[in-house]
């Protein structure tokens, strides 16, 4: 993993989950991680929801004072640049779709000095409504890269239909993965999967469920 990880993907893609997995991991592996909540439009998940959880494993959480209330106030300010110069990793979760993804534009070129040690990883979700085509998923990445001024450098397939997620599930969204990558030309960083599932996949990333609806709870 690199030092600096951008995360992005439409609402219930399942990028929040991701992004506090393997911020969690590098942590439990004794790394220094602050991980930033970039969902400047308060939708129903984010990564400030889970304070206690990063206190516990000594992570860093960078989020807006408007995190966790009723108030939707698009109103951002990160020393993003302090953030990445700094010793440890910087994992960014930003908001879903396009509209989220705006004020990363604010720092693209803060940003852009560390491009080597950069990955801006796009969450894919076969089962989310609004991206079950390939050209649909596609049209999302690209109009994030234009408001972001940035460019995604690999994708992550998180098809998953949440309790309900089978090994089914998660085989049968290999060729919609692959169909995507080939058409953006870019890597297929790895296939997300619930670690009780028994699944041996090229590139498997097995996570644990931290982001739960309520009727989960």
């Amino acid at each position: 993993m690199k030092k600096i990880t951008i995360i992005t993907g439409h609402y219930g893609s399942g990028k929040t989950n991701f992004a506090v997995n393997q911020a969690i991991k590098l942590a439990q592996k004794g790394e220094k991680v602050t991980i930033v909540d970039f969902d400047i439009v308060n939708p129903y998940f984010r990564t400030a929801d889970f304070v206690e959880l990063f206190k516990e494993n000594g992570v860093t959480l960078a989020a807006s004072m408007y995190a966790n209330t009723s108030l939707d106030i698009p109103a951002i300010s990160f020393d993003i640049e302090r953030m990445a110069y700094e010793p440890g990793y910087l994992i960014i979760d930003v908001g879903g779709d396009d509209a989220g993804a705006i004020g990363l534009g604010r720092y693209a070129e803060a940003l852009s000095q560390y491009k080597d040690d950069l990955d801006m990883l796009y969450i894919i979700n076969c089962y989310r409504y609004l991206t079950k085509d390939p050209s649909e998923a596609l049209e999302l990445m690209y109009e994030i890269e234009e408001v972001s001024k940035m460019k995604h450098t690999g994708i992550i397939n998180n098809s998953n239909l949440g309790r309900e997620t089978t090994e089914e599930t998660v085989l049968h969204s290999i060729d919609y993965a692959q169909d995507i990558v080939e058409k953006a030309k870019l890597p297929l960083v790895g296939t997300v999967y619930r670690d009780d599932l028994c699944l041996s996949i090229p590139n498997g990333i097995p996570v644990k469920v931290y982001v739960k609806t309520v009727w989960e709870d």
